[in-house]
């Protein structure tokens, strides 16, 4: 068996045997020729399944071990096809209190919409989290670790609870992507991604990935896929696999960087609290002054102020404007997501300019 360097390198190799083309190619083709009734080549209608999709769906479901991928045109997308695939109205969805603004806000809209209700817990304690299971329970969703605070959550004891109820554990593997975590070999049942982030890696194309566990699973979610429409398309399929070629070796410098830059921003005198899980390349932290937020914003060089994460460059997000403005105010600051908060998306360059970046915009501020 492969090791997971080998198979993200290797990924879409081989593929093309009649010309023995080394690069994955792309498929534009919406249609496929029948040779008469009764016979396809597996490949009927593009929405359906597409040769440069199936390549990175196939290599995917394998690389988070799990039973089949699916490949969709955003990571909302994707988490609107758990949604739809699985709940119904009257359902109730247990989920990490910490999440990502856009996830709260699909949420808010499924339980309006749908009435498909929605428990928000700190999933820190299993009891706890047990006390909010209900009779209708269909699933808890977890970020692990939880946006923009960064909180793990440990996915084997909140599988095992899972499995007591016979309820579905989702798993929001974004920010650390299957070259850090695996949640299907701990006992998720589905695993997305945002596959804009990491595992595109570079800030050019929009995708979302689902990972189901077992065959029985996959149908239901295949099944929706199709019939939604939702799908990646070839050449962001194609972009999808040519970022997971150089994942290891930029999730080892996200990490290597992260880290450094944590261990700074914890000792600086401008810098009130850190928030980092020693490991992955995401880290949030909070000014002493929220007032100080769009100087020191302003002030900043190299890393970009952006909303977006995962790619080679750094990104620093304001939560409060950007991720997660559609949470309302009270609630937000509630779940700890102040006005002083910055969520830090460390990328692959040099780790001392980023330091001296960080600290001539951090000087600055502190001689207003």
């Amino acid at each position: 068996m492969k090791k997971l360097e080998t198979a993200l390198v290797q990924l879409g190799n081989k593929t093309d045997e009649r010309t023995g083309a080394i690069n994955l190619p792309i498929h534009l083709s919406t249609a496929y020729q029948h040779q008469e009734i009764g016979h396809s080549t597996g490949y009927d209608y593009t929405r359906t399944k597409n040769p440069t999709r199936s390549v990175l769906e196939d290599g995917f479901a394998k690389l988070e071990e799990g039973d089949a991928a699916f490949a969709c045109s955003s990571g909302m997308a994707a988490i609107q096809l758990i949604l739809s695939s699985l709940f119904q109205a009257g359902d109730h969805l247990i989920a990490t209190k910490d999440i990502y603004g856009g996830t709260y806000r699909i949420f808010d809209h499924y339980e309006k919409a749908y009435h498909v209700s929605v428990t928000y817990d700190e999933c820190q304690d299993v009891l706890e989290t047990e006390r909010c299971i209900q009779e209708n329970t269909k699933a808890i969703f977890l970020e692990t670790p939880t946006n923009p605070l960064l909180q793990e959550v440990d996915i084997k004891k909140y599988a095992e609870l899972a499995q007591k109820y016979h309820l579905f554990l989702i798993v929001d593997n974004t920010f650390l992507t299957p070259y850090l975590q695996q949640p299907i070999t701990l006992g998720a049942d589905i695993v997305v991604h945002s596959a804009t982030k990491y595992i595109g890696g570079h800030n050019d194309v929009l995708a979302g990935l689902v990972v189901t566990k077992t065959p029985e699973l996959s149908e239901k979610v295949f099944e929706m896929h199709n019939a939604s429409g939702a799908t990646l398309s070839p050449s962001d399929s194609w972009l999808l696999v040519r970022g997971l070629k150089t994942l290891a070796l930029r999730m080892q410098r996200h990490e290597e960087n992260a880290r450094h830059l944590a261990a700074y921003l914890e000792e600086h005198p401008a810098v009130s609290q850190v928030f980092y899980p020693n490991r992955g390349g995401m880290l949030s932290f909070c000014l002493e002054d929220a007032s100080l937020v769009k100087s020191f914003l302003a002030n900043l060089n190299i890393i970009v102020f952006a909303e977006s994460l995962g790619g080679v460059e750094s990104f620093i997000t304001y939560p409060t404007t950007q991720t997660h403005a559609d949470m309302p105010e009270e609630e937000r600051i509630q779940r700890g997501i102040g006005n002083d908060l910055l969520r830090f998306s460390v990328g692959v360059e040099d780790v001392e300019d980023l330091k001296a970046d960080m600290e001539q915009a951090l000087q600055v501020i502190r001689n207003v």
